[in-house]
């Protein structure tokens, strides 16, 4: 099963390129392996004075260097923004939009859990303990000099507060089923979940369009991680329970993705990225037929070496696929003498 990109370069940042009638794409930069965040403006009227702007989807990192280009790209557009949407609350997603909605007055739309998970996030843990913290580490099977250095880590860090701009106090709650106007067009709300509590896509069935932030990447899958904040959390069942309506949309329909490039083939992506998932599932359940740690079953899930960034969110993914096993009745779970779970194949009555 293959996509199809299409054949528009990828902008550089304080560029944009046209991806569609009405529809630029942006690109701004990250500081990690995967450099780079989508963002797309959508021709729009503001409400009051029917003036033409655009609405965002996706913000960018919370930092100077994204400020600087955004107050670059928009001198160049020379028009404002009238809606600041955000798909999730992770920070490329999120970071730029407090200081976006103040700069144009312009409100902020999310989905409810979005937002409030957002804001709970860019708090931080104001003074709470942070034990689960550290006993999560342990019960994925992490060294106690990992655990140690973590703990120090987050002493020292401000955390992802520090990359996300202040979140506005006020925002458009975004449902499944609603449809938003942009311009002459309905767009459907559909929502995702798995790789964050309550993902917004947007269809566009005038234009054929989809905004899929990271539900549905090309090349690469969306994180599917369960984290110290909810460890009993099936999120890959969420993933998977969400992935399959989208082939209820047109096969042939212009996938505008957070990552990589823009494409058709959105029912063979999805159909990919459940079979890569059943993979990764069915390999486990082999590899625990003797009961394995989480960290143990980390080559099982990932064929390169992992960095301590990409560590953290790997531990995440396996306890994902391991937890998807274990309320599936497939895999036992216990707790070894260490402090670690233990997945062990259930064996055939």
């Amino acid at each position: 099963m293959t996509i199809d990109f299409i054949d528009v370069q990828a902008p550089e940042p304080g560029q944009w390129q046209q991806v569609s009638p009405g529809i630029l794409w942006l690109r701004m930069p990250l500081p990690f392996e995967l450099d780079h965040i989508n963002l797309y403006l959508i021709e729009d009227n503001d409400p009051v004075t029917c003036e033409k702007g655009y609405a965002l989807i996706d913000t960018g990192f919370g930092v100077n260097k994204t400020q600087e280009i955004w107050d670059s790209l928009l001198s160049q557009l020379n028009v404002p923004l009238t809606k600041i949407i955000v798909t999730h609350m992770h920070p490329d997603h999120i970071g730029m939009a407090g200081y976006l909605v103040d700069k144009y007055r312009a409100p902020l739309y999310m989905s409810h859990s979005e937002y409030f998970v957002g804001r709970a996030m860019s708090a931080g843990s104001r003074g709470a303990s942070d034990w689960q913290d550290d006993e999560y580490l342990v019960r994925c099977g992490m060294s106690a000099e990992y655990v140690a250095t973590a703990s120090e880590n987050r002493k020292t860090n401000k955390g992802v507060g520090q990359v996300i701009r202040p979140i506005p106090l006020h925002h458009e709650r975004l449902q499944e089923g609603d449809t938003l106007k942009i311009g002459a067009d309905d767009w459907q709300i559909m929502i995702g979940r798995g790789h964050s509590p309550e993902h917004v896509c947007l269809f566009n069935p005038t234009t054929n369009v989809l905004i899929s932030g990271d539900h549905v990447l090309p090349i690469i899958t969306p994180n599917i991680g369960v984290y110290s904040t909810e460890p009993n959390a099936n999120s890959l069942k969420m993933y998977l329970d969400t992935l399959p309506q989208f082939k209820n949309l047109p096969a042939d329909a212009l996938v505008l993705p957070s990552h990589k490039q823009p494409f058709v083939g959105l029912h063979s992506r999805v159909d990919t990225l459940i079979a890569h998932h059943h993979e990764h599932l069915g390999n486990l359940k082999a590899f625990c037929q003797e009961g394995k740690t989480i960290k143990e079953c980390l080559p099982v899930l990932f064929k390169r070496e992992l960095n301590e960034h990409n560590m953290f969110f790997a531990i995440a993914e396996a306890l994902a696929h391991l937890n998807y096993l274990y309320f599936e009745q497939q895999l036992t779970r216990g707790i070894n003498d260490k402090g670690q779970y233990v997945f062990t194949l259930r064996s055939a009555k």
